[in-house]
């Protein structure tokens, strides 16, 4: 009996610690976006990955390594955070992140919006295969 205790804890364990985790990989992709290190990007994202943009009506696209050349060679701080707890689904393998967002640059107000990011476990690790975000200048928590 004391054995299953053990393995229903430890299972519990696990399940509550796969939102979290993957919550952290799409905060270490903040982080590195805001060391401008984009070894550290790819290691958040599958290498195939694809970003998406809505400005308005404009929709924008580009490959992981168009969105690193462009955090890399940034000449101001860039600073990205949710400015709530994001709303995370998982089923398998596969994970959902949903959550707003503030961005900063040169620590001044930017925009806002929305992200939401499509994670896969591969090989045991939580990776990006697309991040889709809102671009919204006006109508933010934090401007």
């Amino acid at each position: 009996m004391r054995y299953f205790l053990v393995f229903l804890t430890c299972a519990g364990l696990a399940i509550a610690a796969e939102p979290d985790d993957v919550v952290a990989v799409v905060e270490k992709t903040f982080r590195a976006m805001a060391a401008k290190d984009g070894a550290m990007l790819r290691t958040t994202m599958l290498p195939d990955a694809r970003l998406y943009s809505m400005r308005g009506d404009t929709v924008g696209n580009r490959s992981l390594e168009e969105f690193v050349t462009q955090i890399v060679g940034s000449k101001v701080d860039l600073l990205e955070r949710f400015t709530g707890k994001p709303q995370v689904s998982i089923r398998g393998r596969m994970a959902q992140v949903w959550g707003e967002y503030e961005f900063l640059r040169d620590g001044k107000f930017s925009h806002c919006g929305v992200d939401t990011v499509v994670l896969f476990k591969v090989a045991e690790e939580w990776k990006i295969a697309s991040l889709s975000y809102t671009i919204e200048p006006t109508g933010c928590k934090g401007e």
